[in-house]
C-alpha cells in the first residue's frame, strides 16, 4: 500500500504544483504590472480567469495585490494537504492545516523566485533573445527583488552580485521562516 500511497502523494503534488504555479505567476504578474499584451500573460489571464473573476467580486485586490489570488492558492495548497494526509495518515486540525498551507504558500513563492532568478542568471551568461516573449516577463518578474540589493551593493568589475545575494536570502527564509512555521502547523495539528 505504501507504494500506492507515494504514488499518489506523487500525482497530488504535481497536479496542485501546475495550478498553484498558474495563480502565484498570475499574482507576481499582476503585482510588477507585466505586459498584458505578452503571449504568456494572456495564457496566464484566461487560465486562471474562469476561477479568479467570481472570486474577486468578493475579495478586492488591495493596492496592486490580487488578494482574491493570493487566498486562491491558498486553498488549493490547503486541498492538496489534505488529501496528502487523506492518503499518507491521520488529518491534523484545521488550524494546522491552515497554518501548513500558509507555509507552503510562502515556500512555494520563494522557490518560484529563486528559479526565476537561475533563469536570469542562466540568460545574462547565454546571452537573450529578447524577442522571446519569456525573457522579458523573467525580467520584470526578478527586478523588483533584484533591483533594492543591487542599488546598494557596489558592483566591482562590473560584475552583478545581486542575484547571488537574493539567492542566500531566499535560502535563509527557507530556513527560518517556512521551516519554522511547517514545523509548527504540524505541532498545532497533531495535538489536538
Amino acid at each position: 500500500m505504501s507504494y500506492l500511497a507515494n504514488a499518489a502523494q506523487i500525482l497530488i503534488e504535481f497536479v496542485f504544483g501546475i495550478v498553484v504555479g498558474l495563480v502565484v505567476l498570475r499574482v507576481l504578474l499582476q503585482l510588477v504590472r507585466a505586459n498584458f499584451h505578452n503571449p504568456i500573460c494572456q495564457f496566464l489571464y484566461k487560465a486562471t480567469n474562469p476561477v479568479l473573476m467570481p472570486l474577486r467580486r468578493i475579495i478586492p485586490a488591495w493596492r496592486r495585490l490580487d488578494v482574491a489570488g493570493v487566498v486562491l492558492a491558498w486553498l488549493l495548497l490547503l486541498l492538496k494537504r489534505v488529501l496528502i494526509f487523506a492518503v499518507l495518515g491521520p488529518l491534523p486540525s484545521a488550524g494546522g492545516l491552515a497554518l501548513i498551507a500558509f507555509a507552503d504558500l510562502i515556500g512555494f513563492t520563494l522557490m518560484m523566485l529563486l528559479v526565476l532568478i537561475i533563469a536570469r542568471v542562466i540568460l545574462s551568461f547565454a546571452g537573450s533573445d529578447s524577442r522571446h516573449p519569456v525573457v522579458p516577463l523573467i525580467h520584470q518578474l526578478t527586478e523588483p527583488v533584484l533591483r533594492p540589493v543591487r542599488t546598494r551593493m557596489p558592483a566591482p568589475g562590473g560584475l552583478d552580485f545581486s542575484p547571488m545575494i537574493v539567492l542566500l536570502s531566499i535560502a535563509l527564509l527557507q530556513a527560518l521562516l517556512v521551516a519554522p512555521l511547517l514545523d509548527l502547523g504540524v505541532r498545532l495539528g497533531m495535538a489536538s
